[in-house]
């Protein structure tokens, strides 16, 4: 498949990319409809305000009144208020169709191979294709839909979904057996089953939620909504009581001046920038190739108290792999790593296969080979054990310890006495310990070793600096668990944990009023994923891991969540940082319209004007002026998010009330001053 744009190009595109600009100050204007501007409270009262000072202006032009002009300004700059807000949201929605329409430039209609009822394969086009139909796909073709790989391996292309130019492995019977639709198969040939009909594919899912069709409003957004609903009304009640209070002193208040008032008392700074930190909050999410499937789930990350982490494919590389034999009883070891071949002979996983490409390198002599005579016994949940039977009735078997020795015993066949010391041995090293059997005759034991990913270590230790509990989840007994604990540097593990362990683990966890966060990979990860506040699914993993979570790493890289967190933690930052500074320069607009409506009639509150306005008429255009102006000049805090740095609550608390409720104040009266001057400085009052 041919890419046109892929997902590092799309994260190059600029704050201003002029295209976007474009789309934006169209769409800034076709937001105007009143029932579009409803959904945000603060703004729709400014547009409600900007609409009577154009009737007033109407009014003005044909009566001659002598304040047209101050009327004709107020009326402009309100109406420039609305559109910056527009403009703000706009923009943030057009990044995320930016970011749609490169997938959808990477998505081509292609055909599929089905695999007919009767065995032969048809050639179909992939938007005819259902769930449970059976696709074959070869070197160079475009794998047709979402499914998982049933039947053979392949280096795949993901670089339509991540961007990246690394071919991944898919296999059957493996964690990694997920593929998703509209990547390419670089080498041999795989047999896929669909999980998703027609539109209904992960990457069609990835288009929409980019676009922002489903982008819901999380709670602590909810909350701010009704926090600035409530200041507007709150305001807007102060406002009207002002007109009666001026008449008691004989100041006539102009409906114009009024609302410029209620306008700079309202939140309207962060009210126009909600919308845009929101949805920009998924934009960065998917920029670092992390699908959310709201943007509820990426600022909750922001919250995440403990993370759950799947062992195997999470912490670990995803294979274990033979690295030793030790043998026992009086075996030689070029014997054991005979045995072992000779019980590995057909076994297609990564485990069985490790232990043949070892044997080859660890015996001098050579060592068997399948000549097809062996007749293979799967490994089952129940025997825990898998191996071969030869032509002459000799049986070979590996497994687990307890279930090998359980057999010899059974057997009447004696046990070696320092078997269970290797076996301790073996696990207190973090390896898995596999034990080989000829004719229940226990032989030595191989060690299976788990590869940590690379920088796992200094990674949690970042964790643990934002304040998270790691823990770790594995199917592994006690004493390996404990060790790769230790080597992974994280807080706590969960050993031959099933799938209702990981349950009741999260809800103990939620019980103590913690948010969970839990990663994994694979369908025994899926009710966890789904129980979880945060389940992040692999891309690499099952179909129904990537159902089962609200988001997926397209990247496969567990710690990806360091870069989750401070997403959301960014977006908890940013909305809180710019409610600060959009409530405090509220103060400066205060004593900046305030005492110019009553310093005429009232003198004394001249000590009020800390400013020294020109006029009262200046003094309300200055803030009503900057009131519009902060409002783009904040577009790429909003966009881009307040910068996260890993420290303690108080202190994070300390800097952005210093930055943006100091700053907040201080950069109005500054503002307010300096378009004041200028104002005054071209006569215009």
């Amino acid at each position: 498949m041919d890419i046109d744009m892929n997902r590092k190009e799309s994260r190059r595109t600029t704050l201003f990319d002029r295209g976007l600009v474009r789309v934006a100050l169209r769409q800034s204007f076709l937001m105007l409809n009143p029932w579009t501007m409803a959904r945000n409270p603060v703004m729709f009262i400014t547009e409600i305000g900007a609409a009577l000072t154009t009737f007033v202006w109407l009014i003005d032009i044909f009566s001659g009144n002598a304040n047209l002009l101050y009327t004709t300004l107020v009326m402009l700059v309100l109406w420039i208020t609305v559109l910056f807000a527009n403009f703000a949201e706009a923009l943030a929605e057009a990044r995320g169709k930016a970011q749609a329409d490169s997938l959808k430039n990477s998505r081509k209609q292609t055909l599929a191979n089905r695999l007919g009822s009767s065995g032969e394969l048809e050639s179909v086009n992939s938007a005819e294709l259902r769930a449970g139909d059976i696709v074959v796909v070869s070197a160079g073709e475009t794998i047709p839909g979402d499914g998982e790989v049933i039947e053979g391996a392949a280096s795949i292309d993901e670089s339509a979904i991540t961007g990246e130019s690394a071919p991944v492995v898919r296999e059957a019977g493996s964690d990694r057996s997920g593929v998703t639709g509209g990547t390419r198969v670089l080498s041999d040939r795989i047999t896929v089953k669909i999980t998703a009909g027609a539109g209904e594919s992960f990457m069609d899912r990835m288009i929409s939620l980019v676009e922002g069709a489903v982008r819901q409003k999380t709670p602590n957004e909810l909350a701010l909504t009704v926090t600035l609903a409530g200041l507007t009304l709150g305001f807007l009640l102060v406002t009207a009581t002002l007109y009666p209070m001026a008449k008691y002193f004989d100041v006539t208040i102009p409906l114009p001046t009024l609302i410029s008032l209620l306008v700079c008392l309202i939140p309207t700074t962060i009210g126009a920038l909600l919308a845009a930190i929101g949805i920009a909050g998924m934009d960065r999410a998917l920029a670092s190739n992390v699908l959310a499937k709201s943007g509820k789930a990426v600022e909750l990350a922001g919250d995440i108290d403990t993370l759950l982490l799947d062992k195997t494919g999470t912490i670990t590389v995803g294979d274990r792999l033979a690295s030793e034999f030790y043998p026992v009883n009086g075996v030689s070891r070029d014997e054991l790593i005979e045995i072992a071949v000779r019980a590995s002979f057909g076994d297609r996983t990564p485990e069985g296969r490790s232990i043949i490409t070892l044997a080859g390198k660890k015996r001098r002599g050579g060592i068997p080979k399948d000549d097809g005579t062996y007749t293979l016994v799967e490994f089952t949940a129940q025997t825990r054990m898998s191996g071969n039977d030869a032509a002459d009735g000799t049986h070979y078997r590996k497994g687990a310890s307890d279930a090998v020795i359980c057999v010899a015993r059974e057997a009447k066949v004696k046990v070696p006495h320092d078997i269970e010391d290797i076996v301790t041995v073996v696990a207190e090293k973090g390896c898995t310990p596999i034990v080989v059997s000829e004719n229940n005759r226990i032989c030595g034991v191989v060690a299976l070793s788990d590869i940590l990913k690379t920088g796992i270590r200094d990674r949690f230790k970042r964790l643990r600096a934002m304040g998270l509990r790691v823990v770790m989840v594995t199917g592994d007994n006690p004493l390996t668990a404990a060790a790769i604990a230790r080597e992974a540097g994280v807080d706590d593990f969960i050993a031959e944990a099933k799938p209702e362990d990981k349950l009741a683990y999260i809800r103990r966890e939620q019980a103590k009023g913690r948010l969970v966060a839990m990663m994994g990979d694979g369908t025994n990860d899926a009710p966890a994923l789904a129980q979880a506040d945060i389940g992040i699914a692999m891309n690499s993993g099952t179909q129904a891991a990537k159902e089962a979570g609200n988001m997926v790493d397209l990247d496969s890289d567990p710690t990806k969540l360091i870069e989750v967190i401070e997403i959301g933690k960014q977006l908890l930052m940013t909305r809180g940082a710019l409610t600060t500074f959009s409530i405090a320069n509220d103060v400066a607009k205060y004593f900046a319209i305030i005492p110019a409506i009553f310093m005429l009639a009232i003198p004394e509150l001249a000590v009020l004007n800390i400013m020294h306005l020109a006029t009262p008429s200046s003094a309300i255009l200055s803030a009503l002026i900057f009131n519009a102006i902060i409002i783009p000049l904040l577009i790429p805090i909003a966009l881009k998010g307040v910068r996260y740095r890993p420290m303690g609550a108080d202190a994070l608390l300390a800097r952005n009330l210093f930055i943006y409720g100091f700053g907040g104040v201080i950069a109005p009266f500054a503002g307010i001053k300096l378009i004041d001057m200028v104002l005054s400085a071209i006569g215009l009052f």
